[in-house]
């Protein structure tokens, strides 16, 4: 067992977080959904087990394409499998599971519950999680003795550099320096053109076919229900897929990744990102292939004399094995409670327009754009996540535990692991400052400098009260003044708090957003 993590940090008496064995190569391995890659195998031809269980469906309200990729991914890999799988449809897990007379193992699930699960089964041999460039038990042993404060995703991330030797030049980082993230932060361009092509988009076969029409009967049957639009199938749901994704953007896409890292536009929601998170969490491509293939595409680059930018290389790589997997691994190391915190008293529900994606009930242009290609497309890139949605929540006092159950139900890469420290902790604030020095709430001057979507709003960012205010400018503002005294002993917010005293027009802005409420109008 590794060693007891210190502070006020889960130990390692939690089943959950044992030191499970490495492999198992002669029993049936059980794959989840989200482990769809042949990495999660110890063997080519080992045997599999693949399960389609109903009432997953059931649970939570999906958007509809997520449940499409979902379901078109497990049945791609049992297709693929042919004869070598069993796959399984079923009502749930453990009816299943009591269809199979074999020793089984599987790789540690992402979730508490999906973990637990497998831990009550003693016909299952659980193995060490993958999916994730550095183990459990290496972050385990690195978190040892640190508080839940001095779990610093650059020190992490730093070390996993290092061990992983990725754009590293020796004990050095290339180019000197570990962390560009300043040089990713340019606006939108003003023509609104990153300068690229369109990306590579998968081509629907007649499994997909077969998806769309049992979602279908699904639905008419009362079944089940969904948010959001139908297709087409956006995602790839095979290795082969994403390995197509995967070279498109490190050919075409990476140079110009970085610097527009941060800039959000209505017309082009892909900008140059990479659209490999929802491959990435379906398990379908090793993270460490990943981030190689990253890390050489630079170092080729650089010997046929025409360098790709290191910002967009660097930015990338830290995506997916720095703050990817210091996520993940949050999501263990802060314990099963972590999700519960809600530090600033927010207790507003999750507003009907907002849970059924009705953007043409939003006034202002970005929020109503930003759900529109929610429900368009079960995606967009991580600022309008956590700029517009959640900016808007925190700043309107939405229950952090409600936005991580949206986030994750309408998102096509949204896990419980993905959304419980990234909504709880760096959106919404709600753990006190554990993973986010300071809250991220910000006025309608930030949004207008990193998008197009202020022009031809019918509010003015420059504007807190009136007719035409900005909600996020005014609810800036009120949300400030609402926790003051919560936020008074956090130095980052000395000065945004100290910018309260100066408002003449504090009390009329607060009674005005207290009016408004959730009110999107």
């Amino acid at each position: 067992m590794a060693a007891r993590a210190g502070g006020d940090l889960p130990g390692s008496d939690d089943p959950a977080l044992a030191d499970f064995p490495a492999q198992d190569p002669h029993s049936r391995r059980w794959c989840f959904a989200d482990q769809l890659g042949p990495h999660f195998l110890d063997a080519p031809g080992q045997p599999v087990l693949l399960v389609e269980a109903r009432s997953v469906f059931r649970r939570r309200r999906f958007h509809r394409q997520k449940a499409h990729l979902l379901l078109s991914a497990l049945r791609h890999r049992a297709a693929e499998l042919g004869e070598q799988a069993t796959f399984l449809k079923t009502e749930t897990y453990t009816e299943a599971l009591d269809q199979v007379h074999e020793r089984l193992s599987v790789c540690a699930p992402t979730t508490w519950p999906a973990r637990d699960l497998v831990l009550r089964r003693p016909d299952v041999t659980v193995l060490e999680a993958r999916g994730f460039v550095t183990r459990q038990a290496d972050f385990r042993r690195w978190a040892a003795g640190r508080s839940r404060q001095r779990l610093l995703m650059d020190d992490f991330y730093r070390v996993a550099r290092r061990v992983h030797d990725v754009l590293m030049d020796g004990a050095q980082p290339v180019g000197g320096t570990w962390n560009l993230d300043h040089q990713n932060r340019e606006p939108a361009p003003a023509d609104g053109r990153v300068g690229v092509p369109p990306p590579w988009l998968p081509v629907e076969d007649e499994i997909d076919e077969q998806v769309r029409a049992d979602l279908d009967r699904w639905v008419a049957d009362g079944d089940v229900a969904f948010v959001g639009d139908d297709g087409p199938r956006l995602f790839p749901v095979t290795h082969a897929e994403t390995e197509e994704r995967l070279e498109d953007f490190l050919t075409h896409r990476l140079r110009a990744f970085g610097p527009h890292e941060d800039a959000m536009l209505a017309g082009d929601p892909w900008l140059a990102h990479s659209m490999l998170s929802a491959s990435l969490n379906l398990g379908l491509v090793d993270p460490s292939d990943v981030v190689t293939r990253a890390d050489q595409a630079y170092r080729d680059s650089v010997a046929a004399g025409d360098p790709l930018p290191l910002n967009s290389v660097e930015g990338f790589v830290r995506q997916v094995m720095g703050w990817r997997d210091w996520i993940w691994h949050l999501y263990w190391q802060l314990g099963r409670d972590y999700r519960h915190g809600n530090a600033l008293a927010a207790h507003e529900e999750v507003p009907p327009w907002l849970a059924e994606l009705e953007a043409e009930a939003v006034g202002a242009n970005c929020l109503s754009s930003v759900l529109a290609d929610v429900r368009a497309r079960g995606w967009v890139h991580h600022i309008p996540r956590l700029m517009v949605l959640g900016n808007y929540a925190l700043q309107r006092g939405i229950e952090p535990l409600a936005m991580t159950d949206w986030f994750h139900r309408v998102f096509v890469d949204g896990y419980d692991w993905v959304m419980v420290a990234n909504v709880v902790g760096m959106s919404q604030h709600a753990d006190g400052g554990v993973l986010a020095t300071k809250p991220y709430a910000a006025g309608g001057a930030y949004i207008d400098r990193m998008s197009d979507y202020c022009g031809g709003c019918r509010y003015d960012p420059r504007k807190r009260l009136g007719e035409d205010a900005c909600p996020y400018t005014a609810g800036y503002w009120a949300f400030l003044e609402r926790n003051r005294e919560r936020l008074a002993d956090n130095r980052r917010m000395r000065q945004p708090l100290a910018g309260l005293g100066r408002l003449e027009d504090l009390e009329a802005v607060v009674e005005q957003e207290r009016d408004r409420g959730t009110d999107p109008r």
